[in-house]
């Protein structure tokens, strides 16, 4: 069976075009999937929030990105769920959100039975006691090499950069334009560079991606993107890539207000369009979502989960971690619990998490510079 190419390819399949050997994972075959160029350096970027359907509908305000969709035109699968947690750590690792137990905005915390942040690390947990498999930038330090890690200060020692990025060497920036310079003088001491970039990301979340904000934010990160290619060095790879894409919501349920949605829960996490429910009786609850929610969600239970493979290979740890019961909004609704969100996490604008095409698809993005 052609396994078809997937986010979890993108930064092994660059290390594969410089040769690089990567235990445990296949750099060739990742990069074969890709089809990606040779070259003698490579800079992986991740966009947050930039899936392909969004950059699709407003191409005509990125003529660089637009260029590379027309030689480009297929999208790439992210994980599931897709969020930004589990996408960036499976870049990192080059594994999918059952091995590394990145698996969700939010999971719940095994020392407090409270819910914690994946992305703010609010929890005593260590990040290496949490994610145990190795990240790429430490499988490369293993054979004496190095990869450089571009994001703002405030990510340094964050628990979700030592989940998907230890072991790589931190360059600071905070502009995309600090970044860009940042990646281009690591390009000199490292021949595989990460960048990250989250404004369109946050843009998202609180206007829209349809808002004049999103689109505005597209146009400045594609002129930046120019510059990044147009200065670096001769025979460098530049892959552009996206850890999901981003629905409006129009429409939302409160948990909370719903006695046959709230009967038996414990706690709600994860997220509004991907949300993880921990109960004591998972199979009478799935029951009752099913019922009430009908085909405006996939409701499954743990094992019914873990046995459709959308987390990949699933660890004991992973199993243990992940909500008894999922349900994965569909169209454009939101569904969240009061007792457990903010009202401001209860109010943003764009969503994701789910398993729409809207969601699932990123952009896998390829230039050689000359």
């Amino acid at each position: 069976m052609t396994i078809p190419p997937r986010l979890t390819d993108v930064l092994a399949g660059a290390a594969g075009v410089l040769g690089y050997d990567l235990d445990g994972l296949d750099p060739v075959a990742s990069r074969a999937r890709l089809a990606l160029p040779g070259a003698s350096k490579a800079i992986v970027v991740l966009v947050d929030g930039l899936g392909f359907h969004n950059l699709s509908a407003r191409s005509g305000h990125a003529p660089f990105l637009r260029r590379r969709m027309a030689e480009r035109p297929d999208p790439i699968r992210t994980v599931s769920p897709s969020t930004t947690a589990a996408a960036v750590t499976a870049l990192g690792t080059g594994l999918p959100p059952g091995q590394t137990a990145m698996a969700g905005y939010s999971l719940r915390d095994p020392g407090t039975g409270e819910p914690f942040n994946l992305i703010s690390w609010n929890t005593s947990l260590r990040a290496e006691d949490w994610q145990r498999q190795r990240t790429i930038c430490e499988l490369l330090a293993m054979s004496g090499r190095d990869m450089a890690v571009v994001q703002p200060a405030k990510f340094l020692g964050s628990g979700l950069t030592n989940a998907a990025w230890r072991g790589g060497i931190p360059v600071v920036g905070e502009s995309l334009e600090d970044r860009v310079d940042g990646a281009l003088r690591a390009l000199t001491r490292s021949d595989l560079v990460y960048l990250y970039w989250g404004e369109l990301d946050h843009v998202g979340h609180s206007r829209g991606w349809q808002s004049e904000s999103w689109t505005a934010e597209l146009e400045l990160l594609d002129a930046q993107l120019a510059d990044l290619a147009r200065r670096a060095p001769a025979d460098t790879l530049l892959v552009i890539t996206a850890d999901h894409g981003m629905i409006d919501v129009e429409e939302r349920i409160d948990v909370a207000a719903i006695p046959a949605l709230s009967e038996g829960v414990v706690l709600v996490a994860g997220e509004e369009r991907a949300a993880q429910v921990y109960t004591d009786e998972p199979e009478a609850l799935a029951g009752r979502w099913r019922d009430y929610l009908g085909d405006r969600a996939l409701v499954l239970t743990k094992s019914e989960w873990i046995a459709s493979g959308m987390l990949g290979d699933v660890t004991e740890q992973t199993a243990s971690a992940i909500g008894d019961v999922v349900a994965f909004a569909s169209g454009r609704l939101g569904i969240g619990d009061s007792r457990f969100m903010s009202s401001g996490a209860l109010s943003i604008r764009g969503l994701h998490g789910s398993l729409t095409e809207e969601e699932m698809a990123v952009p896998c993005l390829v230039e050689v510079t000359s």
